[in-house]
């Protein structure tokens, strides 16, 4: 499969569906499935570097994933915990840059320092930015922001009419992040789940039913010439 003479999208989102799904196929605990998919990862932040993407967001941890069970959030945690380790190599390995969205402080303490390591050792890399939403809910996010937005316009006494898109994206998580031309859901599931609301408003959305730790190259690939073929209303097919 060839990528030559395509358009790379800038952005791609990507909501990693289905590693409890693929550990109750092979009959093994939903954690396995979640250590499957850190492995997918790894290798897909390499792949999508050296694919051109320039900035790859990923749906982490979701608001919502507090409600499961104690012992696969705790699983969860320790996964965290082993792979900000490993990432911080990695992406010093391949000049990307990690940037975490969300709202950490609700980690325990030793997972914000990872946090804050990651993003601090990886700042002054040139490649891609490798984007990970941690503990994130696109409401809480334009919420937060909204707040933000307020205390500010509250304290300088400037007229809120004077408020437009641009300002108000420069609130949220994302600033300084293109919105994402492309985004990715594995395992077949029709829903954004609460992720990138404000972001995703103008995005080419791709659909797979390929379950996330089974994701790779090939299937990447298979998007990018999705997004190849589309049609868009205000500028005609993409083009490279």
């Amino acid at each position: 499969m060839s990528l030559e003479n395509m358009a790379i999208p800038q952005h791609v989102a990507v909501i990693l569906d289905g590693n409890g799904r693929w550990a109750k196929k092979r009959g093994i605990p939903r954690a396995m499935g979640h250590k499957a998919g850190c492995e997918t990862l790894e290798k897909m932040v390499r792949v999508a570097s050296d694919t051109g993407i320039r900035y790859f967001t990923v749906y982490g941890f979701s608001t919502e994933n507090w409600k499961r069970s104690q012992e696969e959030v705790g699983a969860l945690m320790q996964l965290f915990r082993y792979y900000m380790v490993r990432l911080l190599k990695i992406a010093s390995a391949n000049n990307v840059r990690v940037k975490m969205i969300g709202e950490k402080s609700r980690f325990d303490p030793d997972i914000v320092k990872g946090i804050d390591d990651l993003e601090t050792g990886t700042k002054d890399n040139t490649g891609m930015t490798f984007v990970i939403a941690i503990n994130y809910g696109g409401r809480d996010e334009i919420v937060r922001a909204a707040r933000r937005v307020i205390l500010d316009y509250q304290k300088s006494g400037e007229d809120p009419s004077s408020l437009d898109e641009a300002a108000f994206a420069s609130y949220l998580d994302t600033a300084g992040i293109p919105d994402p031309d492309l985004m990715i859901r594995t395992s077949g599931e029709l829903r954004l789940s609460n992720y990138l609301l404000w972001q995703l408003a103008y995005s080419e959305f791709y659909i797979t039913d390929c379950l996330w730790p089974d994701f790779n190259q090939e299937e990447l690939e298979k998007a990018i010439i999705a997004y190849n073929s589309r049609e868009r209303r205000f500028g005609g097919r993409i083009k490279a």
